[in-house]
């Protein structure tokens, strides 16, 4: 069966538009870590500097304009941090999880992965299940602030990706996180 011309031209449109929809560059967006304490002693963070994580792109495939749906953007910053052996929620990044939120809530078709991380201190297993908690915490507070649970999935890491190498408090603080990956 052949297809008259103008279906043809509007299957190779359609074909176009989507290819170029997936065709995201992807790219990192540096997280921040504001709040963090200057000082080096045991239980403190230490790094004050800006220094962060790459969020990946992935899960919905929602690249550079995926804002467009509905006049909002993707929040810039997409990573928090944690105090050690912790899965609290600092006060400093609740606005950047309500940033989070109201994007989620704007465009019911985006989706986001929680990618939970830690540092190196502790046994495989404890990381993972840590990372998780992490993830889970950020997944709680979104839930509370109104996004769908479809919205949202929680995976762990652990200690696997690490953004900072290193054995000192400032590298050890760069990676306990939860990335938002879009």
């Amino acid at each position: 069966m052949q297809l008259k011309p103008y279906v043809r031209s509007l299957s190779v449109a359609v074909s176009l538009a989507v290819m170029a929809g997936c065709s995201s560059g992807g790219g990192t967006q540096e997280g921040s870590m504001d709040g963090i304490a200057g000082g080096n002693g045991a239980g403190g963070a230490g790094g004050a500097g800006g220094a962060g994580s790459s969020g990946q792109m992935s899960g919905s495939g929602l690249g550079e304009g995926a804002g467009q749906m509905a006049g909002a953007r993707i929040p810039e910053v997409r990573t928090i941090y944690f105090a050690y052996d912790s899965d609290a929620i600092r006060p400093e990044f609740q606005s950047v999880l309500e940033s989070h939120a109201r994007f989620l809530q704007g465009n019911p078709d985006a989706s986001v992965v929680l990618q939970g991380h830690t540092d190196e201190r502790g046994t495989r297993e404890y990381n993972l299940a840590l990372g998780e908690r992490r993830a889970g915490a950020v997944e709680r507070f979104l839930s509370v602030q109104g996004v769908s649970p479809s919205q949202v999935e929680v995976v762990s890491y652990g200690e696997e990706r690490p953004a900072a190498r290193g054995g000192n408090e400032e590298a050890y603080a760069q990676n306990r996180r939860v990335v938002f990956a879009y």
